[in-house]
């Protein structure tokens, strides 16, 4: 669906972006994460067709976005991190003066615009864009990213400065979407939910790829996997195999070797013990995200 190659923006001496590759397939959602300056608005804004890329190239459905921009823009819906509307304008007819925009007839606008605020749960109640809260307002700028059904949405922070609500309401939103066959890319701050929601997802470090792949394909790359083995048993003062723990009458040993864990067990099973339970923790992209930051 989406096949970006060597994508570059340059202003001056400075790279904003610096040769960015990757690809979405139809109906998945691909997260952009990095620290501030990363570089990730710009890609957005490139793969949106609002600014030019300096080299490499844009396909989307295998139209050339340089050479086809207003065919590609078509069937792509944007989401800007800031997102003025005409608060003087009431919602329904500001979505119905952006469907005019796509060309839609306004019939089918008005038959897909009570659609857009059912789904979105946006109750209006003859308000006033500017008397709305931001979270509504943020639901507003979602509808008229949707008003020409695009196949494309391009979500910057989508859920940026919302209370926690809010936030799910939108997450959940886009993975409805998805399951509507959308191909979804969107950079966000919120690590969890990129984690939740993301088939892929790629790193970004002053304008260039740290990792690209699937929340696995990191773990295994930069992730370590712990265990945490909880057992009974009368005494463990000779127990010198690593540190433990005591937590409700139970004790509890974490180990980054799966050697440790056998050696545990077998401790615990020759001193007539118990074991309540291993489990596996595997490292979130929080985690490793902050790990990587601070080793690059």
């Amino acid at each position: 669906m989406i096949e970006v190659a060597g994508l570059t923006k340059q202003y001056g001496d400075f790279k904003a972006v610096d040769e960015l590759t990757f690809s979405v397939e139809k109906g998945n959602i691909f997260g952009i994460v990095g620290p501030n300056g990363a570089g990730k608005t710009t890609t957005l804004k490139m793969l949106a067709g609002l600014i030019g890329q300096s080299e490499g190239t844009i396909r989307i459905k295998g139209f050339d976005l340089k050479k086809e921009p207003v065919r590609i823009k078509a069937f792509l819906g944007f989401l800007p991190e800031e997102s003025p509307l005409y608060e003087e304008m009431f919602v329904e007819d500001y979505l119905l003066f952006f469907s005019e925009l796509y060309n839609l007839d306004k019939k089918s606008a008005k038959m897909r615009i009570p659609t857009l605020l059912n789904d979105l749960a946006l109750v209006t109640n003859g308000k006033k864009i500017g008397d709305m809260s931001k979270g509504m307002k943020r639901k507003v700028a979602i509808a008229r990213s949707l008003i020409n059904d695009p196949e494309v949405l391009i979500y910057d922070e989508p859920t940026s400065g919302l209370d926690p609500m809010t936030s799910k309401f939108i997450t959940d939103y886009l993975s409805l979407l998805k399951n509507k066959g959308k191909t979804i890319i969107f950079s966000a701050h919120n690590l969890y939910q990129v984690e939740t929601l993301c088939d892929h997802i790629l790193i970004m470090k002053s304008g260039k790829t740290i990792t690209l792949g699937t929340m696995d394909e990191i773990r295994k790359q930069f992730g370590n996997i712990l265990y945490r083995i909880t057992f009974l048993v009368n005494d463990v003062s000779d127990f010198t195999i690593t540190e433990v723990e005591k937590n409700n009458g139970q004790y509890v040993v974490t180990a980054s070797d799966i050697e440790l864990v056998n050696l545990t067990t077998a401790w615990v099973a020759s001193r007539g013990g118990e074991i309540i339970d291993i489990k596996t923790i595997e490292m979130s992209l929080e985690e490793i995200f902050l790990e990587l930051m601070g080793t690059l």
